[in-house]
């Protein structure tokens, strides 16, 4: 991030919008929009934002696994088998 550049008044980006889109493009860094000297918004280009959305994806899909492997560990987890008898006996199904 380049705070003389990725840090602009609301106002700027209202008046000068499409030279706003330009930058966001050319950088692929988002900008961050001020009201009144506080941070408002942040504007961010469309790719770079889907690669942000991908990367939670994939922290989030780890930590699950890191919790799982934890309960486990803890003897919290129960056989495959047992939870499927469990679930065909709860809905009259046969195996």
């Amino acid at each position: 991030m380049d705070i003389t550049q990725d840090i602009q008044p609301m106002t700027a980006f209202r008046n000068q919008s499409a030279e706003f889109v330009r930058h966001l493009k050319t950088t692929g860094r988002p900008v961050i929009l001020t009201v009144n000297g506080k941070a408002a918004a942040v504007v961010q280009d469309p790719a770079a934002y889907q690669r942000l959305l991908d990367i939670a994806a994939r922290a989030d899909a780890r930590e699950g696994i890191r919790q799982g492997l934890a309960e486990l560990e803890q003897g919290l987890g129960r056989p495959v088998d047992d939870v499927f008898d469990e679930i065909l006996a709860e809905h009259d199904l046969s195996s």
